[in-house]
């Protein structure tokens, strides 16, 4: 009988968040036990639920919603769009410069399979969003990893980062809000990078899909309003996280900078575009009313919400745990603790994560999963209700009091 084998093109491809670990937790269920699950940023399965105007403006729109929409995206939606970034002192964004998404995910995917030419470049933060790393090899071209220093909050290592540009970098990726370190970075570092992007040629890849999901009053600056004129800048963002409808698939790509000199590449976006038709279009619809409704994201990240209540209460436990710490997220969904090798001697991080699923039915992610370069990090969500954390870490520290590593 014929063997059919996998295309050589995924041979460097990985996204371990929803591999073997997962598919051991899943075998798990089937066999009647109940886990739970802080390995991915879900909202939904913990309690979270969509505006109700999201909703009814979907339902609403969807007998008109049956046939393809212009390949971008419905015209409604991009203005949204491209209005939001006006309000955030971007003027140079138009609706013409909006293309919608199945989620921000399609939309990496495209950008950079437009791009990328076999070997060519990509510069990506450690620990990473893996998606990014999975899709620039997908296109063809080569992840290069900049460190991102804990001692420093996560924030990106500039020199590093600067030492690893080359004649074949094409892009530097900055996932801000950060997935998986929750770090916020500063208007130093931002502005840094768009000056290296300049000096070298460079495109800016500026994942910000947690950019309304702040803590501690902290503020969010979007990358192109640092990139200006001067340095193309591709900003993706999207309804999943803030407004907790991840199954909508309903995300958006923001072309910045000197949009003429590009021209040829954005010709290839749209190429791209057209040949997946368009994207989901009864979410579509969700997007105008999102972004010009009441923001009630906020009622989650305020004090008293669920959100920050329940991010403060897993940074205190965990740091409680002897040889365990992790630096406060100032954004997003997830905390990155470390496990000190001095007192957990882990070799296989995975192993680590898989022992943990199989005697406490947790899932969480191994630190390696986000290209992180030391099996001494995991990463989890803090969706869970903080009663639901207090048990879990609680169990966490049960589990690691008795844990040699392997």
């Amino acid at each position: 009988m014929a063997q059919f084998t996998q295309s050589s093109k995924l041979h460097n491809v990985l996204y371990d968040i929803r591999g073997p670990i997962l598919e051991a937790a899943q075998q798990m269920e089937a066999e009647g036990h109940r886990i739970l699950k802080l390995n991915i940023g879900n909202p939904a399965p913990f309690g979270f639920e969509a505006p109700d105007a999201i909703l009814v403006d979907m339902i609403r729109h969807l007998p008109h919603a049956q046939g393809y929409s212009d390949s971008r995206g419905i015209f409604s939606a991009r203005t949204a769009v491209s209005q939001y970034y006006q309000t955030r002192g971007i003027q140079n964004i138009h609706v013409d410069d909006i293309y919608l998404g199945n989620g921000v995910s399609e939309l990496i995917t495209m950008s950079l399979m437009a791009l990328l030419e076999p070997g060519d470049e990509i510069l990506i933060p450690s620990p990473d969003y893996p998606l990014w790393t999975a899709s620039v090899s997908l296109a063809g071209g080569r992840a290069v990893h900049y460190t991102c220093d804990e001692e420093l909050d996560w924030e990106p290592d500039l020199a590093d980062l600067e030492d690893k540009i080359t004649p074949r970098t094409k892009g530097i990726v900055v996932i801000n809000p950060n997935n998986p370190t929750g770090a916020l970075y500063s208007d130093a570092t931002l502005r840094r990078i768009s000056e290296l992007a300049e000096k070298h040629g460079l495109i800016v890849f500026a994942d910000e899909i947690y950019e309304k999901i702040l803590y501690d009053g902290a503020t969010h600056r979007n990358m192109a309003s640092f990139t200006g004129e001067d340095v193309l800048c591709l900003t993706f963002s999207g309804l999943s996280k803030a407004y907790r409808v991840c199954g909508y698939r309903a995300g958006w790509m923001a072309i910045s900078g000197p949009k003429k000199a590009a021209a040829d590449y954005i010709e290839g976006i749209t190429l791209l575009a057209n040949m997946r038709l368009c994207a989901n279009v009864p979410a579509q619809h969700a997007i105008q009313t999102a972004l010009g409704g009441y923001q009630s994201i906020n009622d989650l990240i305020l004090p008293g919400g669920r959100l920050l209540e329940q991010r403060n209460k897993a940074y205190e436990m965990l740091n409680a745990i002897p040889g365990v710490s992790t630096r406060q997220a100032k954004g997003a969904l997830y905390l990155f603790p470390r496990l000190d090798p001095e007192v957990y001697p882990i070799r296989d991080d995975e192993k680590f994560v898989l022992d943990l699923l199989r005697e406490q039915k947790i899932l969480v992610s191994h630190g390696r999963a986000f290209n992180w370069h030391a099996p001494d990090h995991f990463r989890m969500v803090t969706l869970p209700a903080v009663a639901d954390i207090e048990e879990a870490i609680g169990r966490m520290g049960e589990f690691l009091s008795r844990y040699k590593g392997n």
